[in-house]
């Protein structure tokens, strides 16, 4: 079983930044592919993150804006998020899959994911 533990969401004006965390423990595989997805409708994702080349593939509508990062020694990975405005309020999830990569469609990007966080709400004031 693995764990996916969010943290970082919240209330910001527009214009401003936020940064989401995720620790990710138990029983963990180097094959694992990570993304961060909001809930939209049908969650989507705004930032896959590619193993094979250690590139992240960004959502149309982020890109320039939202950068994935992570901290291999803490088991946790990170959605930097700049220039917020209030199309981007939502809940975001961490998300695991066993490294089949995402799928663009649409100006976002897809995985079958195994694991899910429980979701942080991030809110948007204009």
């Amino acid at each position: 079983q693995v764990q996916l533990v969010e943290s970082g969401g919240g209330l910001v004006q527009a214009g401003g930044s936020l940064r989401l965390s995720c620790v990710v423990s138990g029983r963990t595989s180097r094959h694992f592919q990570m993304a961060w997805f909001r809930q939209a409708p049908g969650k989507k994702g705004v930032a896959c993150f590619r193993r094979s080349d250690g590139f992240t593939d960004y959502a149309d509508s982020v890109k320039g804006r939202f950068t994935f990062s992570s901290d291999n020694a803490k088991n946790t990975v990170y959605l930097q998020m700049s220039d917020l405005n209030s199309e981007d309020t939502d809940v975001y999830y961490c998300a695991v899959n066993r490294g089949q990569g995402c799928v663009y469609f649409g100006g976002y990007y897809y995985f079958d994911a195994i694991y899910w966080g429980q979701g942080a709400q991030v809110t948007v004031s204009s």
